[in-house]
């Protein structure tokens, strides 16, 4: 297994993937300005000042801030206009992410503000590749504060699963080697307090936990 690098490198994150979260929120894209369901992959950044391996986060005074448990792909060559069928060939691995936020008012207007402060985007450091999975398409997720359990998801609940996710996106923009795609967040966030310790669990993928510690 080799040892992730953020260094140059850019993560985009895929909203709505599961089934479970867009059902929380289809009702709202059959009023305006939405009107239909999303037809294609809803993606947003996490900018450079998000990344964060220190095992900390700090939450914002005033706010309200909420984990987000999410299959990182790790992508192992430059990949423009992929096919279904290769796009896990430019696949280097996976890792566990928390893509932490505020909560989104919208999914109309990119939430810069609700997911690019500081240190809002944790990783695992040791990537695993996917021949080491038996199935990326069925791994448990869970998330846990204080040791209790608080939100369980699966990958099998995935809208799009990583190849179709490399197909859609590449049509249109290249994704870099090292380049990092997230895989979405099941239905349930929650919100975090001061002192909380926070660990997200992928089945066959690894641990992370990252302590809320104030601004």
């Amino acid at each position: 297994m080799s040892t992730l690098d953020l260094t140059n490198h850019t993560v985009f994150g895929v909203a709505l993937n599961y089934q479970t979260t867009l059902a929380e929120h289809a009702a709202k894209f059959t009023e305006k300005p939405y009107v239909y369901l999303p037809k294609k992959p809803v993606l947003f950044i996490k900018t450079p000042n998000t990344y964060n391996l220190t095992n900390k986060v700090a939450k914002p005074a005033n706010e309200t801030l909420q984990a987000g448990a999410t299959l990182a792909v790790v992508m192992g060559k430059k990949a423009s206009r992929v096919g279904i069928a290769e796009a896990l060939d430019y696949v280097a691995g996976v890792v566990v992410g928390n893509e932490f936020s505020l909560p989104e008012e919208s999914y109309y207007r990119p939430a810069i503000k609700a997911k690019c402060r500081d240190g809002f985007m944790a990783f695992s450091q040791k990537i695993v590749p996917l021949s080491e999975i038996e199935n990326v398409n069925g791994l448990g997720i869970e998330v846990s504060v204080n040791g209790e359990i608080k939100q369980t998801g699966n990958t099998n609940e995935w809208v799009r699963n990583i190849p179709t996710l490399i197909a859609e996106i590449t049509e249109y923009m290249t994704l870099d080697e090292g380049d990092i795609l997230l895989t979405g967040t099941p239905a349930g966030r929650f919100d975090l307090a001061v002192g909380d310790e926070v660990t997200v669990s992928i089945e066959h993928v690894g641990e992370l936990t990252t302590q809320v510690i104030a601004e």
